[in-house]
């Protein structure tokens, strides 16, 4: 699928990894449905992009949401054959200090989410006569973090869920695929230190535009792939450069 056949709905898409992409396939020829709950970013951001974007507010944990942005970006673009459920958020807390309702709050944005726009997205995926769908999950979903346990397994949740889809839409022509950044300079992290990431195998923060041209690979280009991760980490989950030493 080349980028200027792509017709698709981006979570998440006003900032961060989400804008990233919508700028990149926009630019290069695709439809582009962002979504968001941050109105005006989102629609400053389409009404740049120029005739190829449109901005919609969506919020990913109501059905009826996904249902009008679904028929708005088909109304818009005469289909739809691809979706990045990019729309996330992070709690910083621990087991035992992760209230319930900071817990179910974060598995309705990041895996509720995530399963209705699979839902409702994948008949007009269908009708397109196939696409790709990629769900944004983290290294979090790769291994374990202490302070972070809702977010932790709201990724694990969204990388199995990636894998059950993969395996309902394959006969569709469906591909679905997780993606797993790791440290990547967005919103979301601007409070972490930029330390963090010094001793891994490439030492820095990845930038939002680094994570747009995989989404953009695995959309595009990754037409063997389905129900398996992808990793843009700079090698943090492989190990850390510093050594381990002893007095």
């Amino acid at each position: 699928m080349k980028v200027e056949d792509l017709a698709i709905l981006i979570t998440g898409g006003a900032r961060g990894i989400g804008g990233a992409t919508a700028r990149l396939l926009a630019e290069g020829g695709a439809r582009v449905m962002i979504t968001d709950v941050l109105d005006e970013e989102g629609a400053a951001l389409a009404e740049s992009l120029g005739p190829n974007a449109r901005y919609r507010r969506l919020d990913v944990t109501d059905p009826s949401d996904w249902e009008a942005a679904v028929a708005a970006a088909e109304e818009a673009f005469g289909k739809l054959n691809a979706l990045f459920n990019n729309a996330g958020i992070v709690t910083f807390a621990g087991v035992e200090d992760c209230s319930v309702e900071e817990f179910r709050r974060v598995q309705d944005i990041n895996v509720l989410g995530v399963f209705l726009g699979i839902k409702t997205c994948a008949p007009a995926i269908r009708r397109a006569g196939g696409g790709a769908i990629v769900n944004n999950s983290s290294t979090a979903g790769m291994q374990g973090y202490a302070g972070i346990a809702a977010y932790v397994a709201s990724k694990w949740a969204v990388r199995g869920l990636s894998k059950a889809a993969a395996l309902d839409l394959a006969r569709d022509g469906i591909r679905v695929v997780s993606l797993h950044p790791g440290p990547i300079r967005t919103p979301m992290t601007d409070d972490l230190p930029r330390d963090m990431a010094a001793t891994q195998p490439l030492p820095r923060f990845g930038e939002p535009e680094e994570v747009a041209a995989m989404t953009r690979f695995l959309l595009c280009e990754a037409t063997y792939s389905t129900g398996t991760e992808f990793v843009i980490d700079g090698g943090a989950i492989v190990g850390q450069l510093e050594a381990i030493t002893r007095d």
